[in-house]
């Protein structure tokens, strides 16, 4: 299973009309969003039961496309780590269980 993925937001994405006008950045809890979307794609269907940790570290643009990875998907606990080229996005760790209501 891959431990590192990419996604995109596009520049017509709802959420980006008001965050922030003239100079769109993708909202915090879409990068997040992404960051579940990823490692239910490695581990299957999950509930977050915590994020202890979530660092923001620079702006990330519509358009940009932004690199998942995973480390350490064990005993229900991550970290992540979200980049666009070689410019830290996110940072953090997060705790998971399986969620068997969403299971195939």
């Amino acid at each position: 299973m891959p431990t590192e993925a990419t996604f995109t937001i596009a520049a017509d994405h709802p959420a980006l009309a008001g965050h922030f006008p003239g100079n769109p950045i993708v909202p915090g809890v879409l990068v997040l969003e992404h960051v579940q979307r990823m490692l239910e794609a490695n581990v299957g269907p999950v509930h977050l039961t915590a994020l202890p940790q979530a660092k923001f570290l620079s702006p990330l643009r519509p358009g940009e496309p932004c690199v998942v990875a995973f480390t350490n998907l064990a005993g229900g606990s991550a970290q992540f780590n979200c980049r666009s080229g070689t410019r830290a996005i996110a940072r953090g760790s997060l705790r998971f269980e399986a969620d068997a209501s969403r299971a195939g």
